[in-house]
């Protein structure tokens, strides 16, 4: 397809496409709206969806929508358009996040691997075989964040070590937080019409070793009663940073991750993102391995059971105005 003849189906499944990335808790808090006129989708942060305790500056919030624009990126080009890009396009309108133009034929040019990765790729929390992921694979993850604008620094053991305990530190207070704890448990939940949260079984058990701090969504429910299980006993962590850390540096961070998620994705490596230290800022500054750059987040990445896929929500119920739709036919 390389008219900019835009059918339902096909808008369907560019949006399905986009609301397949991760976000964090999965509150999934963007909305789109479609300027049929310009064939132009734009994606506004849902601002009653950001995480008040958690997330006050909304840089996951932007992370999670940069995510989704990574996705639907991908899912036009695939269709043979020029997903023409723009972030944070209007100053006076602060939710609008990003803007994509449906142009003339494709110059973006994904691998048709990423494409198949969007629908495939879902976070795992459970333990990893103690395999490591082949350098050759982690250079080609820390190129598909380059590409981005983003770097992907994978640490010795030593400062993997440094960052699981600042993990663990940040998972430990925020356990402690009863605001931050309580903001959690409301989005873990089995599935509802809304198609929000994290349903119970995805959640997945703590390490048995307590080595590697795994969030505990349900923070209501007695440390001694929980499901643990030995995790690997090398975990490969990567850190993605950035050089600046301002709203468009968190949407191209978000873009990076999802890059880095799909490649991985495609190699059969799994991946769960450790954010609990980059929600406390004096615990984030000492993420970073360059006092110059910005810690977005944390991956840990290895081989294992895929995770349990969390809700999404319908394009319909993402598409902001339904007369875009009947406009379109």
């Amino acid at each position: 397809m390389s008219s900019t003849v835009l059918d339902v189906p096909t808008l369907e499944t560019l949006i399905a496409a986009s609301v397949a990335a991760p976000s964090i808790h999965n509150t999934q808090p963007w909305r789109f709206r479609l300027d049929p006129d310009t064939v132009t989708l734009e994606i506004r942060a849902v601002a009653e969806r950001g995480l008040r305790h958690t997330d006050p500056s909304g840089r996951a919030l932007h992370i999670s929508v940069g995510c989704a624009l990574f996705n639907l990126r991908v899912a036009v080009a695939h269709h043979g358009w020029e997903p023409v890009t723009r972030l944070l396009p209007r100053p006076h309108e602060p939710d609008l996040l990003a803007t994509v133009r449906l142009a003339g034929t494709a110059r973006f040019s994904p691998a048709p691997q990423l494409y198949e990765a969007v629908w495939r790729r879902h976070s795992s929390r459970f333990p990893f075989a103690d395999r490591q992921v082949p350098a050759s694979v982690l250079a080609e993850l820390a190129e598909a964040a380059h590409a981005e604008g983003a770097m992907l620094d994978l640490p010795g053991p030593a400062d993997t070590d440094r960052l699981l305990r600042l993990t663990r530190e940040a998972e430990g207070r925020n356990t402690a937080d009863s605001d931050r704890a309580a903001e959690s448990r409301r989005w873990v939940h089995p599935p509802t019409s809304e198609a929000l949260g994290m349903p119970p079984e995805a959640i997945g058990p703590q390490d048995f070793r307590e080595q590697i701090p795994m969030r505990d969504f349900s923070s209501h429910r007695h440390p001694m009663t929980l499901v643990a299980r030995p995790f690997e006993k090398r975990p490969s962590i990567a850190v993605l940073s950035t050089l600046h850390d301002r709203r468009a540096d968190w949407l191209r961070a978000g873009e990076a991750l999802e890059r880095a998620l799909l490649v991985a994705t495609t190699h059969g490596v799994r991946a769960s993102l450790l954010h609990q230290a980059l929600e406390w800022p004096d615990l984030r500054e000492q993420l970073a391995d360059s006092q110059r750059a910005h810690a977005q987040m944390v991956l840990r990445l290895g081989y294992g059971p895929q995770g349990p896929a969390s809700p999404r929500r319908t394009a319909r119920q993402v598409l902001r105005e339904d007369a875009a739709l009947a406009r379109l036919g």
